[in-house]
Parts: structure tokens; sequence; C-alpha cells
């Protein structure tokens, strides 16, 4: 059992036992009223199931000080503005949108409502009433590589992604930079979907990888579809957002997962004594205690195993940065100079292949 996994076991004993301590609500006081917008199902196994189980969390630690409520498969566009007003007319006071492309909606009807307050999660715009959180989802991408230039057998591996912006793109190239640590010849070819969540168009993605020579897939989507792929094709996958070993038990290496527990605590924690402020973008990773890689089979060798823990170690301390140059793009050029430390403006910015991602970023030049 990892550390994440004995600290989410101690946080819902926890949590329960402060519930059950906190003081009831004064005469007439009303509960914090909290809605989540989800772009996918909340039982899609992934990122919105991540989500979901970061407010149930939130329910079991504040009990009845908050008020809860989600709409799910909202998406990205005219419905997230409509949805997050119906919300606000619900009487939530704080309301987080778990996708990208909920930014603009999100603005403009911060705009509107002052009063109210909103999280924009992978965003980077902001108002007065509207800040950012993330996850660094790329730091379990990277452990999950160093395991799978250790497993592969053809060198070659294979990413279902999904929208090719900077996040994504950390991603995988994260997993590849890690990959290339243990196998400096690993290759990684990528299948863009140009959506979150589509798990007929995940299975033909994977399928495609597959018959193209990748024996470990890696994903950015948010269903459960690659890994079962892999499993009936004989070949092997992780698990992404939340633990998915159940899924595919004979394909899966591990899943990187997100833990959004800590973060929603702190927000809702934040807006309930009075303290909750807009400010720097909100980046949790292994430090706090929002990603990791579990679930790693008794299958994977003992060497790649160490090689997790020194860098999960060295992620949490403060020793260790995945980029770290000198890194090249996959034309040659170096895009992060010997012995820098890319900072989280560089990380954000992304817009490039590392050096064993083939092919070429959609709409680059």
């Amino acid at each position: 059992m990892t550390d994440l996994n004995k600290r989410h076991l101690l946080r819902l004993a926890a949590a329960s036992v402060a519930a059950a301590a906190l003081p009831s609500h004064a005469a007439g006081e009303k509960p914090l009223k909290i809605g989540w917008i989800y772009v996918g199902p909340v039982g899609d196994g992934g990122w919105t199931f991540a989500h979901d189980n970061g407010r149930k969390a939130v329910e079991k630690k504040f009990g009845d000080r908050v008020q809860t409520v989600f709409v799910e498969n909202v998406p990205e566009g005219p419905d997230t503005e409509r949805v997050a007003r119906d919300l606000v007319s619900q009487g939530c006071g704080l309301i987080f949108g778990t996708s990208f492309g909920f930014m603009n909606p999100m603005l403009k009807v911060a705009k509107d409502h002052p009063n109210v307050k909103f999280e924009h999660c992978t965003g980077y715009k902001t108002a007065k009433n509207l800040r950012t959180y993330e996850a660094r989802n790329y730091e379990g991408a990277y452990l999950a590589g160093l395991i799978a230039g250790t497993v592969s057998k053809s060198g070659k591996l294979g990413h279902v992604a999904t929208v090719p912006i900077p996040e994504v793109l950390r991603n995988l190239n994260s997993f590849a930079l890690g990959a290339r640590v243990v196998n400096p010849k690993a290759t990684l070819q990528v299948v863009w979907l140009n959506e979150w969540h589509n798990p007929p168009k995940e299975v033909e993605a994977a399928t495609t990888l597959i018959n193209g020579g990748a024996d470990v897939l890696f994903q950015n989507t948010d269903s459960s579809a690659v890994l079962k792929t892999a499993e009936s094709m004989g070949k092997h996958a992780f698990g992404w957002n939340s633990p998915m070993a159940h899924y595919g038990p004979k394909a899966h290496l591990g899943s990187s997962i997100i833990d959004w527990a800590p973060y929603y605590e702190h927000a809702v924690g934040q807006a309930l004594d009075g303290s909750w402020a807009v400010g720097p973008n909100q980046w949790w990773g292994v430090k706090e205690g929002a990603i990791d890689l579990i679930d790693i089979p008794d299958s994977v060798p003992a060497d790649a195993r160490a090689r997790v823990d020194k860098a999960r170690a060295g992620m949490k301390d403060g020793s260790f940065s995945i980029w770290t140059g000198p890194v090249k793009d996959n034309t040659g050029k170096e895009v992060l100079a010997a012995g820098k430390v890319a900072d989280d403006d560089f990380l954000k910015a992304i817009q490039f292949y590392v050096d064993g991602v083939q092919g070429k970023v959609p709409g680059a030049k």
C-alpha cells in the first residue's frame, strides 16, 4: 500500500471524526451550497469519478455545514454557461468547473455574479471571484513511464490522447521522458481523439496503436477503455485518474491517480472560514498528496519499482524535478538548457513533442 493509499484511508477516518465533532449550525444558519460541473459521467471510472470522490470527501469532512450538488455530462461551450447559471439560481455560493473547456463560460458567469465564488480546473483565466486549480498529472505519467520503459519488449509505446493543449502534451511528454530513462531508444506513438470521453473511439485508438506494434499503452482519456482493450489484446496499459486494476488485471501495470480530496477540503474550508481569495494557480501533486502511481503489480521488476520509489521520494522532498535540462524536442531543437529546471510557466506553455515521441503536434507550424 502506497503512502497515498494510507493517507486516503486515514483522511476518511479522520474526516468522519471531524464531521461528528463539528458544532451544529446556529438557528437559521444555512449550509454552504456547493456545485460541481462535470464534463463526463460520475461512473466513468476516471477523471469525473475522481472529482466526485473529492466531492464526497467534502461531505464527510464538513457534515451539515455544506450541501453539495453536481451536474454530469456537461458539454464544453454554451451548455456550461447554462448549467453554471442554473447552479447560481439554486443558491450555490461556491461552484467548481472540472474541464478545460469550461473556462470562458465560467468567466462570463462569474463576472455576472460577483458574490459567488468560482473555481476552474486546468484553466488559466481568473477574475475577482474566479480562481484556478490543477493537479500535476504529469508526475504520475512520468512514474508510469519508468515502468513502461522497463516492461516493454518492443520499445514501442502508445498514447491515446484527448485534446492537444499543454496539459495533455505535458503528460504524454513526461511519460516518454520516464520511459527513455530506462530505454533511451523507446518511442511513443500518439493517437488524438479531440474528445475527453468517448469509449468507442478510445477502443479504436488503442487497437490502432497495438496493431502498430505498441505493447504498452498510456492515456489521457477519462474511461477505462484503453486498459480493457490492452487486456483483450494481450498487451499492457495503465489506469488514469482513478484506480483501474479491476478493469484489466492482466494488462494493468499501475494506475496514475488523482486524489482531489486534499484540494477540495482546502478550498471549501477557506470558503467556510472566510479566507478564500483569488491568487496564484493552485497546482498540487505528489508533494501535497494529490498524485501517485498505485497498485503496481508484483510482476513489475524490482528495479522498476525502485526507480519509481526514488523518483516519488524526490518529488515529495523537492530534490527531483522531471523537467531538468537538457531536453530536446523531436526535431532535435533544445527546449530546455542543460542544468536548467523548468518553471511552471514553461510547463504550462508546452506545445511540442520531446525526443522519442513520433509525429507532429496537431496544429503546430
